[in-house]
């Protein structure tokens, strides 16, 4: 399979958001793989929308929001969870992010178990704290141009025709966007 090109990002944000349910996260560690079929996302735009990290201004934090798109934005919330977003929006379009709140497990899921220090696959990767711990995305991912195949990836996949979608979650502006997509 190969990975997503530059042009599938460098649309809406919304719309990424929902094309990317179906498609193949993959997290390479040397010679091993841990990967799984994206099942939600949530989309966050720039100025319309003020519960993205963009809404405000450029920072050290969302930086790359306002840059390349295909590139991974991960970031510390909570005091004790990665989020693993990618850049994703219009040509014009200043900002704009696509975050992965959740995986079905494929390949590697022993290793995403022993991570996780769980044994139940429901609960393994259906969150985006989850999933980065998961699939030990840290910081490090920061600023990863995701439409190489290398440590850390998203290729093509399978094609969603029916997405629910819903409120995002855990914000507490910005509410009343239906830009939780989820399969």
């Amino acid at each position: 399979m190969s990975t997503l090109p530059k042009k599938f990002y460098q649309r809406d944000t919304v719309i990424v958001a929902k094309e990317l349910l179906g498609k193949k996260l993959t997290r390479k560690i040397g010679n091993y793989e841990m990967s799984g079929t994206i099942i939600e996302t949530e989309a966050y735009r720039h100025k319309d929308d003020p519960a993205s990290h963009a809404f405000r201004n450029i920072t050290d934090r969302n930086k790359v929001m306002f840059g390349e798109v295909g590139i991974a934005y991960v970031y510390f919330t909570y005091g004790m969870h990665y989020c693993f977003n990618v850049v994703a929006k219009k040509m014009k379009t200043s900002a704009g992010a696509v975050l992965i709140r959740g995986i079905v497990p494929e390949k590697g899921i022993k290793k995403m178990q022993e991570n996780r220090n769980i044994e139940n696959l429901k609960n393994l990767t259906n969150g985006p704290g989850k999933l980065t711990q998961a699939l030990e995305i840290t910081k490090e991912h920061y600023g990863i141009d995701l439409t190489k195949k290398i440590e850390l990836y998203i290729e093509e996949g399978l094609e969603i025709k029916k997405i629910k979608k819903s409120t995002r979650i855990g914000i507490k502006d910005g509410k009343e966007m239906l830009w939780n997509f989820q399969i």
